[in-house]
């Protein structure tokens, strides 16, 4: 493998940059082959009294040959390009320009080859954005729409406690788009936390309780649609101890912990339960955070990819009556909020079911951020 660019071009160099294949060196050995050969015509000619004329024909003759050569292995590699690049800009990034050279040419595939890959990796996380943003503003604008539903039907009356229910979805909406503007603003690939400390029981139930709400809500438009929805699982909150206290951006870990109970709950077997456990790390106000189904489980040869991004599993498939595998975000998802926080999510150990452990740095990862 060649060295790049700069290493091979020393503003000091005598030689000017060149290099034994470099097209300089080809060029200048094309020019010296071509006089050796009409030299060495010309002397056979003098020795041997052959005209001149067939000397000349001879000498243009090799001189075309060689000059063909080398104008072959110039041209063909950027015919190579011009169609790569025009791939390019017709949106297709897959294409690649062949690095077998070491020479000017050589250099420029290689750039080439790297600006498809940067366009082509901004491609992906702007489509990855536009999933990620549509499988977060699903569930909130399924709640608020059945609320409002129920209103303007006559099912429900307009009364405070349904009103808060649409109003929580509504804000809800509110900092999901706030969480777009931050993805608008981003440096060097960091979303801005807001941590804070907050009470851990108090947290998690509500997130527990507005899970049961969602999946009421999606049960309602499933039902006028003919299809089905899970509400039959039951959510358990263990929080040890009651006063039990985090760090962290509250949304965010509302964004793991819903994520993660709303992946259990599909892969749930039917009246099946759902526990969300959480305890104190090992750090100040760090957290552990564990949820447990009692489904069939995640294979261990799978443990690796059940966070890549539109995995749903060829094993684990959901258990329920009319579940399905979703869009393979959610946990993708989860993985990325933990990742802000510089903590850790995984499948662990479980006798039965699937167990996914949550840990959160607290304090001591927030005072390397500031």
């Amino acid at each position: 493998m060649s060295d790049g660019p700069a290493a091979r071009r020393d503003p000091g160099d005598p030689w000017g940059g060149v290099r034994p294949f470099s097209i300089k060196t080809k060029l200048g050995a094309l020019v010296v082959i071509s006089v050796l050969i009409t030299t060495g015509l010309l002397l056979v000619a003098v020795r041997t009294a052959t005209e001149l004329r067939f000397i000349t024909v001879f000498s243009m003759i090799a001189t075309l040959l060689i000059t063909q050569f080398v104008a072959h292995s110039l041209t063909a590699p950027l015919d190579e390009m011009n169609t790569v690049a025009r791939s390019i800009s017709h949106g297709d990034y897959t294409r690649r320009v062949s690095e077998n050279r070491r020479d000017e040419l050589g250099d420029l595939a290689q750039t080439i080859n790297r600006m498809a890959d940067d366009l082509e990796a901004q491609d992906r996380q702007r489509k990855e954005l536009v999933a990620n943003v549509s499988h977060e503003l699903r569930t909130p604008i399924a709640g608020l729409r059945a609320v409002l539903e129920n209103i303007v039907d006559g099912v429900t009356e307009a009364d405070p406690e349904t009103m808060r229910t649409a109003l929580k979805q509504t804000e809800r909406l509110g900092r999901l788009v706030e969480t777009l503007l931050d993805l608008s603003r981003l440096d060097n690939g960091v979303v801005p936390l807001k941590q804070r400390r907050f009470e851990v029981w108090p947290y998690l139930a509500g997130v527990l309780k507005e899970a049961n709400m969602v999946a009421s809500a999606r049960a309602d438009i499933a039902s006028g649609s003919g299809s089905h929805t899970r509400t039959d699982v039951h959510l358990h909150l263990d929080v040890h101890p009651s006063e039990l206290t985090a760090h962290a951006d509250p949304e965010r870990i509302h964004q793991v912990v819903a994520n993660l109970i709303d992946n259990a709950v599909k892969h749930s077997p039917p009246h099946g339960r759902v526990t969300v456990k959480a305890r104190r790390g090992p750090q100040p106000e760090s957290l552990e955070i564990e949820v447990l189904d009692e489904g069939p489980g995640i294979p261990r040869s799978e443990w690796h990819r059940v966070f890549e991004r539109f995995n749903r599993g060829a094993v684990n498939r959901p258990h329920g009556p009319g579940s399905d595998g979703g869009t393979g975000l959610g946990l993708a998802i989860a993985r990325w909020a933990v990742d802000l926080h510089g903590g850790r999510i995984g499948v662990a150990e479980s006798e039965r079911g699937c167990r996914i452990l949550v840990t959160l740095p607290g304090l001591s990862h927030s005072a390397k951020l500031t």
